[in-house]
């Protein structure tokens, strides 16, 4: 871990590039694999420089804040990461700040370091140091946004059609990463609560996804957030099986409450998808009777 006072990066700086600076950034958040670790808060400090590529003009020329990499992006970066899903390791959680810092367009080069401050008379830490790899700088406009994926809601009876096949290439010549998801579940059992009734309608909606991706090969399932990035960043087909990310979210309404067409939404929007569609089997019209003369 990187033990001098200045946080700033040992790394020589473009010339005509900025370097942005976050520095002492305290937030409380539960993490770690520890027992004692779990359900409680704990103090991590954040301290964060951000390299940006050179702007097209002189530096400040025209003063105008469009123009730059903003400070509160670098904040609500952090915050959004957090409050995604509770993480056992600060590895992981640091992994995914620079991972969306890198997705914007001006970014090249991130160096992060998170420590716990309540484990003792210490600080206990990690320091990454990431860049984006060649080839990858990205025109303005593009970036994260312009792999916003297209969210299809498979019914059954679409998953078993025999078109289902051509309806994924449709979806596929979008141009779009596609994640197919389902929301069929059983409808509630009156003999049992709420929180049973909602495990069955998850694990239903987890089989689903095997049997999506069961009936093309170019499909994967995919659990959690790592491999949806993967599925994005390639174009592979990908199926959602909600358990893990419902279980590991920050919010009690998604762990408690949402279910179907709602957490299908709510998936999406953390996605930042583009839209959602339904993908529903219409029954063939019968075919004409032409033996009568």
């Amino acid at each position: 871990m990187n033990t001098k006072p200045d946080f700033r990066s040992d790394r020589p700086l473009r010339a005509g590039a900025n370097r942005l600076l976050l520095g002492n950034y305290v937030r409380q958040a539960e993490i770690g694999a520890f027992g004692e670790e779990r359900g409680t808060e704990q103090t991590l400090r954040f301290n964060l420089t951000v390299e940006t590529r050179p702007p097209e003009g002189p530096v400040g020329a025209d003063d105008d804040v469009d123009g730059i990499l903003s400070y509160d992006t670098l904040v609500q970066t952090i915050d959004a990461v957090l409050h995604e899903e509770r993480l056992d390791l600060l590895e992981t959680l640091a992994e995914r700040v620079s991972d969306r810092l890198l997705a914007l367009p001006m970014v090249t080069h991130v160096t992060l370091r998170i420590e716990k401050l309540d484990r003792g008379p210490f600080a206990l830490g990690i320091e990454i140091e990431r860049a984006r790899p060649a080839g990858l700088d990205l025109p303005d406009g593009l970036g994260a946004a312009h792999r916003a994926p297209v969210v299809a809601v498979v019914s059954a009876a679409a998953a078993r059609d025999g078109r289902f096949g051509q309806w994924l290439s449709g979806l596929m010549e979008l141009g779009k990463p596609v994640i197919l998801t389902a929301c069929d579940a059983p409808g509630p059992d009156a003999a049992l609560d709420d929180g049973a009734n909602r495990q069955i309608a998850l694990l239903a909606m987890e089989q689903a996804a095997w049997a999506i991706a069961g009936r093309d090969d170019r499909c994967r399932v995919v659990e959690s957030r790592t491999e949806l990035k993967h599925a994005i960043d390639t174009g592979t087909p990908a199926v959602w099986a909600p358990a893990r990310l419902v279980r590991r979210s920050n919010d009690p309404r998604v762990r408690h409450e949402l279910i179907g067409d709602a957490l299908v939404h709510w998936f999406a929007l953390g996605l930042g998808a583009e839209c959602v569609v339904a993908l529903d089997a219409q029954p063939l019209a019968p075919a004409a009777d032409t033996s009568a003369a």
